[in-house]
């Protein structure tokens, strides 16, 4: 975690409450998304080696978010939150519980109110969190089970998903031109075949391969294990007509799985949002879709679905 932004957390027991201030180098919007939407929520929610996985999610006034944290060995522990009041980029509270995989709550387990209220700061997002227990017996058995310490980590996660996110797009992208691309996701093996590819087409990389062991430096952050930080994070390579290959590894390290059919997307980058939608909403028609067309963290208006033959798409519009 940087050091330079607030983090506070405090244990009230004579209230039976948790609070935490937490600072975030991200504007208000991108914060927010990263704790209302599901798909967000699973790149950091758990702390490493355990990964979040989203079962549903609505995520509105009397919705739910039913989710699971998943160990190394497969292990599953589900949890699901009720959300009461939401006030769109201000505040929202929910209570959260732990339960089975069909929502039903574990009657032996404490559950507690969650409020969290988002105050922008220039560029920066800070948010309030305040974790009420029914009890002093709920309090202590949360932070015996290491609340703080889990919590801690999936907060740092987020930081550092940002900060590879924002990296990312700085360093390729940064004008409106419309592109095409095709996206490619590989187990570790990314640089094997872009020297291949790079071979076939006689084309030179853009910017060069950037790997994860390239992030801005933040000696505070959690530590990548040395061949993680040889793997790639991205790569560029113009093929024919102006068609560009993208590719990322994809490490098991992070909780992803490469298989044939996820593994390849087509990329088109419009010049405005209107016609990210219009695209978005004529080609996925009878398709299924991966994630709504929204706003993210990396400054895109970004969503992916497969069409109706089965072919994978991102539509990435670039805001200026």
């Amino acid at each position: 975690m940087n050091k330079a932004l607030l983090f506070n957390f405090t244990v009230d027991k004579e209230n039976h409450k948790i609070n935490v201030e937490r600072l975030f180098d991200a504007p208000l919007d991108l914060v927010w998304a990263a704790w209302t939407e599901a798909d967000i929520l699973d790149q950091w929610w758990a702390p490493k080696p355990w990964r979040a996985k989203t079962k549903s999610m609505d995520f509105r006034e009397g919705g739910h978010w039913l989710y699971c944290m998943v160990g190394p060995e497969n292990e599953e522990h589900w949890c699901k939150s009720e959300y009461f009041t939401i006030q769109p980029e201000k505040y929202f509270s929910a209570i959260d519980g732990f339960c089975d995989a069909e929502g039903n709550l574990n009657p032996e387990m404490p559950r507690n109110k969650w409020e969290n209220t988002f105050t922008p700061q220039q560029e920066q997002t800070r948010v309030n969190i305040d974790l009420s227990f029914d009890s002093l017996e709920d309090l202590e058995q949360i932070i015996q089970m290491g609340f703080r310490e889990g919590f801690t980590a999936g907060l740092e996660n987020l930081d550092q998903y940002i900060a590879a996110q924002f990296y990312l797009r700085k360093q390729n992208k940064t004008s409106n031109r419309p592109r095409v691309a095709t996206y490619l996701n590989f187990p570790g093996n990314t640089e094997e075949a872009f020297n291949f590819y790079k071979s076939v087409f006689k084309t030179d990389f853009i910017n060069d391969i950037q790997r994860f062991g390239e992030l801005p430096p933040d000696p505070n952050q959690p530590l990548l294990a040395e061949e993680v930080k040889k793997m790639v994070l991205h790569v560029e390579l113009p093929i024919l007509g102006n068609h560009l290959l993208m590719g990322t590894d994809a490490p098991k390290e992070f909780g992803f799985t490469v298989t044939p059919g996820n593994n390849m997307h087509i990329q088109l980058e419009p010049d405005s949002r209107a016609e990210a939608e219009r695209i978005f909403t004529e080609l996925s028609a009878g398709g299924k879709i991966e994630m709504p067309l929204q706003d993210m963290f990396w400054g895109a208006y970004y969503g992916s679905f497969t069409d109706k033959y089965g072919i994978n798409w991102m539509i990435n519009h670039q805001n200026a």
